[in-house]
């Protein structure tokens, strides 16, 4: 009997997508609500981790940014001037609704992720969404981003508000409280477009570069029969370079949602007109601020997360997501 001949690419896709709806059919694998939550649990814990143990290297950042005349030593340079005018204990300032904040925003944002690309494949059939995987990646990634700042939002304007006013106020309570009934809600708020701004931009980019350098990596090792160490190992990597390439795309918006956070607006003044203000001030060197110091914690978080992402889902059995890479 002659042999069957190989599979044409057309063909192959029609086999994952069938493998893939075999896979999400199975009835010992969570779905539904139960394998979205799992996610979103993932996410949540590798955003407040990453976060939360970065909150040095984001106070001496945020203070780059917001007073570069007198934080101009860079990452470590800035850290030992924290340190001797205010102690130790300052360079975790904002850890409260750090760690608080990006919980949220990482229940959201990975979680969100996976549901919005489960439904592009929905909608668009799973080989027309493998071949346009690209635009799939980046309309998910943006959609769960966009839920995901909302939530977000209010505590990074109080951890913005404790960092560069120090005698504000003491931890995340107070701090939320004093603004809420100095400045009411929209205070909060008053950042949202900065932080679209930065985040969307930045998601975007995180998930996309993250998902085009593992399927290049994948292409040249059998993910079946990698070793859960190397497939750690992988998630690191393939996060480190996307979180240069986040990190870049979203700093001058980072820069000014440092800056329209540190103080209220004047009376009458929009969000809109303090913006223009705000990048006339800075203008393209000034909006770059702090970026060496971005770089070396945007990188190193976004390959924690990716990693400790991927470890959690595998614990929790959440292996239900369609992967649409060739």
């Amino acid at each position: 009997m002659a042999a069957a001949p190989p599979p044409t690419p057309s063909g192959s896709l029609k086999l994952d997508a069938m493998r893939a709806t075999a896979a999400a059919a199975d009835p010992t694998k969570p779905q539904g609500l139960a394998l979205y939550s799992r996610f979103a649990f993932a996410g949540a814990v590798c955003c407040s981790v990453t976060h939360g143990a970065f909150t040095p290297v984001d106070v001496v950042k945020t203070r780059i940014q917001l007073d570069p005349v007198t934080y101009n030593r860079g990452l470590i340079g800035g850290f030992r001037q924290v340190v001797a005018s205010e102690g130790f204990g300052a360079v975790w300032t904002g850890f409260g609704p750090t760690a608080a904040g990006y919980f949220l925003q990482g229940a959201f944002k990975f979680g969100g992720y996976e549901f919005f690309k489960q439904q592009c494949i929905n909608q668009l059939g799973y080989e027309t969404a493998s071949k346009n995987r690209t635009a799939v990646y980046l309309a998910s990634s943006a959609c769960a981003e966009f839920f995901a700042d909302i939530a977000l939002c209010p505590l990074e304007a109080t951890r913005i508000r404790l960092v560069s006013q120090p005698t504000f106020a003491n931890g995340l309570i107070g701090g939320f409280g004093k603004i809420l009934k100095n400045e009411g809600v929209g205070a909060f708020y008053s950042g949202f477009g900065p932080i679209l701004f930065k985040q969307v931009p930045y998601t975007m980019a995180k998930f996309v570069v993250y998902e085009k350098v593992s399927e290049l990596v994948y292409r040249q090792v059998d993910k079946s029969k990698a070793s859960s160490g190397m497939q750690t190992g992988i998630n690191l990597g393939s996060g480190l370079i996307a979180g240069f390439a986040a990190a870049l795309v979203s700093q001058p918006a980072d820069t000014m949602l440092s800056k329209i956070n540190k103080t209220q607006g004047l009376p009458g003044e929009g969000t809109i007109s303090r913006l223009v203000k705000i990048g006339k001030e800075l203008g393209f060197r000034g909006s770059y601020a702090g970026i060496g110091a971005r770089l070396f914690m945007v990188g190193g978080l976004t390959a924690g997360q990716f990693a400790i992402y991927g470890d959690i889902k595998k614990a929790l059995g959440a292996t239900g997501g369609v992967e649409i890479a060739k």
